[in-house]
């Protein structure tokens, strides 16, 4: 492959870190409706959040491992796959452990899959401007609030939270599983 082909890794990285912090993220947007709307406690809701950093902290060795044994494209096109599963079926909880798990659990297991994974990979295609292309992979974290965010605010005021988590569900897969496939 071109040599020039290492930043289209590098864009593939950055999207994969937006939209999977991102998802991640958002949730603080809709706490207030999905409380409003099922009678949980906001305390309850936040706690999928933790649930979530938990859980990416400790996939983050687990996808590394994979990575380097499998290779990254099986492990971010298995991250997409997870994360939009997440959102979708998150959508669709009827209890607040339900939301828990599946949000905490899911959507965390994915979102470790594409920080380290992206970060070594463009790392890999670099000996020049090796610093410049992890920068531009992490700076999708850094955009993923201005987003995602403003994207699930709109979603959720034109329609409800569970048809706004769908959607971004759905939205993640259409945008991450082609990412994963150039990586």
């Amino acid at each position: 492959m071109p040599r020039n082909y290492g930043w289209i890794v590098v864009a593939a990285g950055a999207l994969m870190t937006c939209v999977g912090m991102g998802s991640m993220f958002s949730l603080a947007i809709f706490l207030q409706p999905i409380s409003d709307a099922t009678g949980w406690s906001r305390t309850g809701i936040s706690s999928a959040m933790t649930i979530d950093f938990l859980v990416m902290g400790v996939a983050g060795f687990f996808w590394g491992a994979l990575s380097d044994r499998f290779g990254t494209r099986l492990v971010v096109l298995c991250g997409a796959v997870l994360l939009g599963a997440g959102l979708v079926l998150a959508s669709q909880a009827t209890s607040l452990d339900q939301f828990r798990f599946i949000y905490g659990l899911m959507v965390g297991l994915a979102a470790g899959s594409f920080v380290a994974p992206m970060i070594a990979l463009a790392s890999s295609w670099f000996s020049t401007r090796r610093a410049l292309a992890v920068s531009l992979v992490s700076a999708g974290m850094g955009v993923a609030p201005m987003t995602v965010s403003p994207f699930a605010r709109w979603l959720i005021a034109t329609y409800d939270w569970r048809t706004a988590q769908m959607t971004i569900g759905i939205a993640a897969w259409i945008l991450l599983i082609p990412a994963a496939l150039v990586v």
